[in-house]
C-alpha cells in the first residue's frame, strides 16, 4: 500500500530530505523504538527525557528536551499515523502547534529517503519557526546518522 502523504499548502510546510544509507528496517526502528529515538531526538546538544510513547495512532509521546545550556522544554504529540516501515505522523500538543509527517523510502536494499515534514496551520506560524528549524533539522538528521551508525555496530557485535 502506497503511503499518502498528508498534502498542506508549500508556505506553510518545512519539509527536511536526507538519503541515508542505512537499510529502512534499521532506520524506522530508530525512529520507532524509544531506546535509540531518545539518543538522537533534537539538535546537537540537546538530551531528552522520555516519559510515554506508545506508537499507535491515537498514542500519546510526551518527553522533555534538554537543552545543552539551560531549559527544559516539555514536548506533548499524539500520533496520528503508523504505517511500519514506511511513515510515522504526529502532531504536537504543545506549543509551537503542527503536524509532522516522517516518511521512509527504500532507495536500494541499503539506503532510505527520510522525508521530515512539518505542518503549520498558518504561513506566518511556519515563517515564524523557519529561521531557526531548518538548520536545527539538519542537525536533528546528523545525531540520527551517528545513532543508526551505534545501532549497526550492536547488531553486528
Amino acid at each position: 500500500m502506497a503511503s499518502e502523504i498528508i498534502s498542506a499548502i508549500p508556505d506553510r510546510e518545512i519539509i527536511t530530505t536526507r538519503i541515508i544509507n542505512e537499510p529502512r528496517n534499521l532506520v524506522y526502528a530508530a525512529w520507532s523504538d524509544p531506546d535509540h529515538l531518545k539518543n538522537w531526538w533534537g539538535p546537537k546538544g540537546f538530551t531528552n527525557t522520555f516519559t510515554e510513547f506508545d506508537l499507535r495512532p491515537g498514542g500519546k509521546w510526551s518527553f522533555i528536551m534538554h537543552g545543552p545550556e539551560k531549559g527544559n522544554y516539555p514536548n506533548e504529540c499524539e500520533f496520528t499515523r503508523i504505517e511500519k516501515p514506511s511513515l510515522i505522523a504526529w502532531k504536537r500538543i504543545s506549543k509551537p502547534l503542527f503536524q509532522v509527517v516522517a516518511s521512509f523510502d527504500e532507495v536500494s536494499e541499503n539506503s532510505t529517503k527520510v522525508v521530515f515534514k512539518m505542518i503549520f496551520d498558518t504561513a506566518e506560524e511556519c515563517e515564524k519557526l523557519k529561521p531557526f528549524v531548518v538548520d536545527k533539522n539538519e542537525e536533528n538528521f546528523d545525531k540520527l546518522e551517528m545513532e543508526l551508525s551505534k545501532m549497526k555496530r550492536e547488531s553486528n557485535s
